[in-house]
């Protein structure tokens, strides 16, 4: 059986290997192996980070909200449960947007969830 050298298929491999390290540093956008080696590291990162990303923006809003709503004299938890309560469906996306920019329309919504804050806490 002949031997098989580097064909067509390998140098097809090893040029897209080597495409995907472009910008890399040194031998990893040189070298097969070791940009093997950064590329797949890479991809790891990126899938990772993709997810990372979510939880990451997630926090901002939170954040965000929470510093809207204690310039009103309540806390995040509060505020959360407030609209809970009195029945307001806004996601922390659209209510981080409100605390940025909004500040009128974020007053209003504190406006809204007042009375179902109060009536919880009497018994």
């Amino acid at each position: 059986m002949p031997r098989a050298k580097g064909g067509p298929k390998t140098r097809q491999r090893r040029k897209g290997r080597l495409k995907m390290a472009k910008g890399y540093y040194g031998a990893k956008s040189k070298l097969f192996r070791t940009a093997t080696e950064a590329v797949d590291k890479s991809l790891v990162y990126a899938y990772r980070d993709r997810r990372n990303k979510k939880r990451e923006i997630r926090r901002l809003w939170i954040a965000r909200i929470n510093a809207a709503a204690r310039s009103y004299g309540i806390s995040y938890s509060r505020f959360m449960e407030g609209l809970k309560k009195a029945g307001v469906l806004l996601n922390r996306k659209v209510l981080a947007e409100f605390a940025a920019c909004d500040a009128a329309g974020f007053a209003n919504i504190v406006k809204l969830i007042q009375p179902s804050l109060t009536e919880a806490v009497t018994p």
